[in-house]
């Protein structure tokens, strides 16, 4: 007997043998035990999932001479030929090969004759999106009301390329991705049955490489039997998961792990060790980007879970998994998949994928960890964290403020402050509030400036000007006569915001007349003042006190 691939071998002949399917099979069956057999079934799903072979078992059992608990037999003369494909009461179809109008029309005049010797006459159209816009409109019709012993069911992997008035005549099934564990039970199965060694790591790696296709891990699992051998004369063949990653070209698993340990083990070398690996078995960065950003999805799982329940992968790599719970957390891992998936996608654009891993790698292993501030004051609280010693405060250096400045003190300095203790340090040592003497001793550096500055306005009288009072923030001079008093008002914005740059402080000034030149403090009994710029007039007539306040007037006599 010549030699049949396995997707053909172990190809289900009943609903009980699909697997991963349940919710479609047990629908079809209840319908046939009800009777409630609908004139059109649309079977859409991804590649390798059951689809073709679905719709020949539905066929097979509709015409089952002997159907055993909603099954077919298999052992009937209707059965064995419905299996060996000599029933021309079911007939499949390619669509990809009979798109046109044509062969609708001749499906059409055959649709009216009635099935030969089976009970229903099935059609069974595969990748049906493939017909064209005009063979779906000469079908309409018919597909609405088919003779009643006519099924028709349609198969596409591309639904959203089939018209919706196609797919409202008909019941839809979505067949799903099958799962991993499902794929790798199967496998083992026929493993055993066809006495071939083979362990659960390499079970992983071809049912992840299938990536949901149960066809496609068949032809998988043939591949690499081919390679390993399978000795004829009984023995058992073994393969290894080495060889099966070389055959399929698959990135081993450890080297994900190498690179998780070098983050928490701060191991940069160990970065230039995966990508050498990479780049000398010949694998792909962008495959291996893909992989390694999958890992710290499955650290992340574990981490949170606990468990290792949504994670595919094989047991050995489960086991390694639960040991990173408490080395890693949450907040690490986003940290990491954002750089990740950030890389991922610059990836694509890079001439050198290689450089661009190794640096990004790096910057990964030197991402430091992160604490949360609950965290952190939990640790306060419990006494996990060490504050600075007395001695260690001491030797905090202090910085001068701009000592180059001349608008500066240079004896104003910042010193260190704990944030955790002596929250009444203050960070400026400046001068006392109200301190006239030591704004005296700077006066006639202000004084010189401004009358460099204002040489033609303020220059004549505005150096030989002597502050006699300062309480808070405001500072009082006297000036000898009106004329001078006028001036300096005019610059009043000016002289604040210059004193503001010189002493560092927001300064209000107060202008004095004096009756006597000599630069003594008079008390204040002996001073009339001229001019509060935080005063306002107030007379009888308020246009006269808006001109007066608003626009500096005065008011002649």
């Amino acid at each position: 007997m010549s030699y049949v691939v396995t997707a053909r071998k172990w190809r289900p002949q009943k609903f009980s043998e699909v697997v991963g399917q349940e919710h479609i099979t047990t629908t079809l069956k209840n319908a046939i035990k009800d009777g409630r057999i609908a004139h059109a079934y649309l079977f859409t799903g991804p590649r390798g999932v059951g689809k073709t072979t679905t719709a020949r078992i539905l066929a097979k059992t509709l015409n089952c001479l002997n159907p055993v608990n909603y099954e077919p037999c298999n052992e009937c003369e209707m059965c064995k030929a419905i299996k060996a494909g000599q029933l021309f009461d079911i007939i499949e179809i390619d669509a990809a090969s009979n798109r046109g109008i044509d062969e609708m029309r001749t499906l059409r005049e055959s649709v009216k004759y009635p099935p030969i010797k089976g009970k229903y006459k099935v059609y069974i159209i595969d990748e049906v999106h493939m017909l064209t816009k005009e063979s779906f409109n000469a079908f309409l019709k018919t597909l609405e009301e088919p003779p009643s012993q006519t099924i028709f069911i349609f198969a596409t992997t591309d639904v959203h390329k089939v018209p919706l008035t196609i797919i409202s005549r008909c019941q839809r099934f979505d067949f799903r991705r099958i799962e991993m564990d499902t794929i790798k039970s199967l496998l083992n199965k026929i493993a055993d049955s066809e006495k071939i060694e083979i362990d659960d790591k390499t079970l992983t790696l071809i049912a992840r490489k299938a990536d949901g296709a149960l066809r496609d891990a068949e032809s998988y699992f043939d591949q690499v039997v081919s390679f390993c051998g399978n000795p004829p004369d009984g023995r058992a063949g073994k393969i290894d998961s080495t060889t099966v990653s070389k055959i399929l070209n698959l990135i081993d698993d450890e080297v994900y792990f190498l690179i998780s340990n070098a983050v928490l083990d701060k191991n940069f070398k160990s970065v230039f060790e995966a990508t050498d690996v990479v780049y000398k078995n010949g694998w792909n960065f962008t495959d291996f980007m893909d992989g390694l950003i999958e890992h710290f999805r499955n650290i992340m799982t574990v981490i949170i879970t606990e468990s290792t329940k949504s994670i595919e992968s094989a047991e050995v790599f489960k086991k390694k998994y639960l040991d990173y719970i408490g080395k890693f957390s949450e907040g690490d891992i986003l940290r990491l998949l954002n750089h990740l998936n950030k890389t991922g996608q610059e990836l694509r654009y890079s001439q050198n994928q290689k450089l661009k891993i190794e640096i990004a790698l790096c910057h990964l292993v030197g991402l430091e960890r992160t604490s949360t501030i609950s965290e952190l004051i939990e640790n306060l609280n419990n006494g996990n964290i060490e504050l600075p010693s007395s001695k260690e405060k001491a030797e905090k250096k202090n910085y001068q403020v701009n000592p180059e400045n001349k608008f500066f003190d240079k004896n104003r300095t910042v010193s260190y402050k704990d944030p955790l203790r002596e929250p009444e340090q203050t960070f400026l040592t400046a001068e006392p509030t109200g301190d006239l003497d030591s704004i005296i001793k700077k006066w006639k550096g202000f004084a010189d400036l401004v009358s460099e500055e204002k040489k033609f306005t303020l220059g004549h009288f505005f150096a030989a000007s002597q502050p006699i009072d300062f309480s808070g923030n405001k500072i009082s001079l006297q000036f000898t006569n009106d004329e001078e008093i006028k001036s300096f008002n005019i610059n009043l914005d000016y002289l604040t915001k210059k004193a503001h740059e010189y002493f560092g402080k927001k300064l209000q000034f107060k202008a004095v007349e004096r009756n006597d030149i000599k630069h003594t403090k008079k008390e204040p009994s002996e001073i009339k003042i001229i001019s509060d710029t935080n005063e306002r007039v107030n007379t009888e007539d308020q246009y006269v006190d808006l001109i007066i306040n608003e626009l500096g007037g005065e008011e002649l006599s």
